[in-house]
């Protein structure tokens, strides 16, 4: 029997040496089809990216099983335009964009659930404030990725700052967006807005969480719910735990809502993930965005505690197997991407290392020794990712805290 094979979007080495922990990793052949660094580094030249993409495909010799991916976009946008071309499996390209375009999102949303912040239309070059969606809001482009041009907005100050800044830099996603949405198939309204506008909604509260699954036949199912904890004061991402420590109850409604959003909008087959605000003494969630692939940042985690790196659902659904996978089957109890983030400008210096690393520890260092800080959010500069599994969320911690102490890092302001 001949090996799949599955040609990966974005193919990285981290990547692909979880790929190759999956159970029967030999089943598979795994194909690099560009990377990451042509897909996501300065501009996006959308035409110029699926016309190479296309080349490598055209010149293979061989069957081609699946085209898949883990990356943000424009990878998880690409995909499904590939993947009709080269009559492989995944979920219409309609059906990514009312993911991906976060305004259109909303409008799918409010046809089937009411777990949503009030939200509205804003224009980057109108000065005024959007009517429906009372301070404090989120204004942010209907299209962008990694929190990229996210702003929360108090007063009119803010907002003319955000939308400012959101105006010069709108472009550079926005438009390979408009050229994929030009692909589809649009409804009116969406077709006369675009990929170059900003959405406002209302700021939401409570306790952070995400969900991740997959659909197939049109039948969404979740199998993971991951906790999210931001640092004190801000909304910067401090860890993504699993399995999440929320109360049993607040998970059943999460995976509720997940499933019946994913259903209606028909996103099969494909893996998802969906991020969420909860209240976990009333159980009430508010649904905050949702994502039209598995997250290749918590891969590891589910490695940790089940003992298979998410890709395997990726790799089922796309080669058209039973993507159920039993939980619990890792080495690890709980497992957690932490973020080492600096608050102000500055340059990394140090030699970056800890020595030997606890069991369970890995160090993704995201800036070199000697670099001006850049990597980040609309609020931080992202130093290190760093993924933790231990016995249980005290333990969680206590390994975070030791492996921070002991890396050799400093940050000399600027």
């Amino acid at each position: 029997m001949r090996s799949a094979t599955v040609f990966v979007l974005g193919l990285d080495e981290a990547n692909l040496e979880l790929l190759r922990q999956v159970p029967d990793a030999d089943r598979y052949e795994f194909h690099g089809l560009l990377t990451i660094g042509q897909l996501q580094g300065g501009d996006i030249p959308i035409d110029d990216l699926l016309a190479e993409a296309c080349a490598v495909l055209d010149d293979f010799d061989g069957p081609i099983d699946a085209i898949v991916g883990y990356w943000d976009f424009p990878v998880s946008t690409m995909l499904p335009i590939l993947q009709r071309r080269y009559n492989v499996r995944g979920a219409p390209l309609e059906a990514v964009l009312k993911c991906e375009h976060k305004y259109w999102s909303r409008l799918v949303q409010s046809e089937v659930i009411t777990e949503y912040p009030p939200f509205a239309l804003v224009e980057p070059t109108d000065p005024n404030p959007p009517s429906g969606v009372d301070y404090p809001f989120w204004l942010k482009p209907v299209k962008s990725f990694s929190s990229a041009l996210a702003f929360e907005v108090t007063d009119f100050d803010t907002f003319t700052k955000a939308r400012t800044e959101i105006a010069d830099g709108i472009e550079r996603v926005g438009e390979p967006f408009e050229h994929l949405l030009a692909q589809a198939d649009l409804p009116k309204e969406i077709a006369s807005v675009g990929g170059q506008v900003c959405l406002a909604e209302a700021a939401m509260s409570g306790a952070r969480a995400a969900v991740e699954g997959y659909c197939v036949d049109g039948k969404a199912v979740v199998y993971g719910v991951l906790d999210s904890l931001v640092y004190d004061g801000v909304s910067s991402f401090l860890r993504h735990q699993y399995p999440s420590q929320l109360p049993e109850s607040t998970q059943r409604r999460l995976c509720e809502v997940a499933e019946k959003v994913i259903e209606h909008i028909g996103l099969s087959p494909a893996t998802f993930s969906v991020e969420f605000f909860c209240d976990p003494a009333t159980d009430e969630v508010w649904l905050l965005e949702i994502n039209p692939r598995h997250s290749q940042s918590h891969a590891e985690l589910f490695l940790h505690v089940d003992g298979v790196p998410n890709h395997q659902r990726m790799l089922a659904v796309a080669l058209g197997e039973d993507p159920a996978v039993p939980a619990g089957g890792g080495k690890h109890g709980i497992s957690a991407l932490w973020y080492l983030r600096h608050f102000s400008d500055g340059v990394l210096t140090g030699s970056l290392e800890a020595g030997e690393l606890e069991p369970g520890v890995r160090v993704h260092w995201r800036v070199s020794s000697g670099d001006r800080l850049t990597v980040g959010d609309s609020y931080s500069h992202l130093l290190a990712e760093i993924t933790v599994g231990a016995e249980d969320e005290d333990d969680l911690v206590a390994k975070y805290e030791r492996t921070v102490a002991a890396l050799d890092y400093r940050v000399e302001e600027a």
